[in-house]
């Protein structure tokens, strides 16, 4: 018996594609409510349709985990 997740929200880097996408589909399919971040625009946007299209609720984010911001 799997848990439900609705209202649980969940952000996910690497959503673009492989591994990360497939994570951020499945939680949305649980009922979460997902942000997928990625590097490259397409493949966040993309992975974001692919919930939407489901019936889930998913934001896509453009960033470089990599890079480091320094605040003042």
């Amino acid at each position: 018996m799997e848990r439900s997740l609705a209202g649980v929200r969940a952000l996910v880097t690497g959503a673009g594609g492989g591994i990360g996408r497939a994570i951020a589909v499945r939680l949305a399919a649980g009922g979460c409510r997902v942000a997928v971040a990625d590097i490259r625009t397409d493949g966040n946007e993309q992975t974001a349709a692919l919930i939407r299209q489901a019936g889930g609720e998913a934001l896509a984010l453009t960033v470089d985990m990599a890079r480091r911001v320094s605040s003042a």
